[in-house]
């Protein structure tokens, strides 16, 4: 199976399946010297972990990371870093259900078509589940970039179904499951996720995460904008169905005069390019939003077939996130962190010695 690693030069290669013995990922080509602990990429995965609230599912996985090579005498040496994280809450029987028929709007049907073989249990490779070494690679990228530039990386859920959820803190994030940015609208996040699960059914969100520090110049063209390498990876996180850059679709219905963010001695006038100009960061924010389509396994009797092709009716059991943008948040943060330490390597490859006369201008002129 082909298709388990991410980026260039700092790459990421995933491994296991939602029910084995453990997941975990090989972290090849970080720099040598980044102090690192299991505690600092740790606090990371408490941010995704399972079972931390009624909304999300009730699996119970500690997710404790092991780091297994890459590190001596708590440094990173250069050489591969292997992650470990065992699964110890795995139900497997919860799928028996499952394993002659296939699950609408899974993977279930295309993985059996590919493959000839699929791990059911789960969704096995295809499973959520395979974010935690996503999220445990993108901490030791989030500690480089912060150390190196400067580079903090927040994301925020920004729309829960038809609910859409007003930014009003960075403070509020942190303090609730949905990593809403307005506390008052938490109650009706509540309620409603408390509706979806006595029906059975799911939903969808968007998020929106934010680079602040990112340096100029990161981003190569034609074919790997850093715009382009961003939506490449936010569309192999599970369930991601859109993604915008900067003002994204709002593009369409906006004029060149309103969508071009003028220049001046004193910054940017506006952030419409989301901080990629050309395929090239800007040294502004970089500004992503996605969309996730809502959870296919759902309690609610579907029509599906089973292997002969003939009709069968698909009810999924088991502990499954009502909405799993719930814990998204995490996930998306780690992978633009992914995307913009192997920009960052790239360009020091290519252009570290480069200098021009002109000064680079703020990120964004004065109010």
């Amino acid at each position: 199976m082909a298709g388990n690693t991410l980026g260039t030069l700092f790459t990421v290669t995933t491994f296991g399946e939602s029910h084995g013995p453990a997941i975990g990922c090989v972290v090849d080509g970080c720099p040598p010297g980044l102090a690192l602990t299991e505690a600092d990429i740790q606090t990371e995965l408490d941010r995704r972990r399972p079972g931390t609230s009624r909304h999300v599912t009730q699996r119970q996985e500690l997710d404790a990371v092991e780091i297994l090579s890459g590190v001596f005498e708590g440094v990173t040496t250069g050489a591969p870093i292997a992650l470990l994280i065992r699964n110890t809450d795995q139900r497997s029987k919860d799928y028996g259900n499952i394993v002659e028929t296939f699950r609408p709007g899974h993977a279930d049907y295309t993985y059996w078509q590919k493959y000839g073989v699929r791990d059911y249990r789960g969704g096995g490779r295809s499973s959520a589940r395979l974010t935690a070494p996503v999220v445990a690679a993108g901490a030791i990228a989030r500690k480089w970039l912060f150390e190196k530039y400067g580079t903090q990386i927040r994301g925020y859920m920004s729309q829960l179904g038809d609910i859409e959820i007003p930014f009003t803190d960075w403070s509020h994030v942190a303090e609730n499951p949905f990593f809403a940015p307005d506390a008052d609208v938490v109650p009706k996040l509540e309620a409603y996720m408390d509706d979806l699960r006595r029906e059975g059914d799911s939903v969808g969100a968007k998020l929106r995460v934010i680079a602040t520090g990112v340096p100029v110049g990161l981003g190569d063209p034609l074919f790997d904008k850093l715009d382009a390498d961003i939506a490449f990876a936010m569309m192999g996180l599970n369930a991601v169905k859109g993604v915008e850059i900067g003002a994204g679709f709002k593009s369409v219905s906006q004029k060149g005069s309103e969508h071009g963010d003028e220049l001046t001695p004193a910054g940017f006038v506006g952030n419409n390019a989301g901080g990629v100009l050309g395929g090239i960061s800007t040294g502004q924010d970089v500004e992503v939003a996605i969309a996730i389509k809502p959870t296919s396994s759902i309690r609610t009797p579907r029509r599906s077939i089973d292997k002969a092709g003939q009709p069968a009716t698909v009810e999924t059991f088991g502990r499954h996130d009502p909405c799993v943008g719930i814990r998204a948040t995490p996930i998306a943060e780690a992978l633009l962190a992914l995307v913009l330490i192997d920009h960052a390597l790239r360009h020091r490859a290519q252009c570290g010695d480069v200098s021009v006369d002109t000064p680079k201008i703020a990120a964004r002129a004065p109010e």
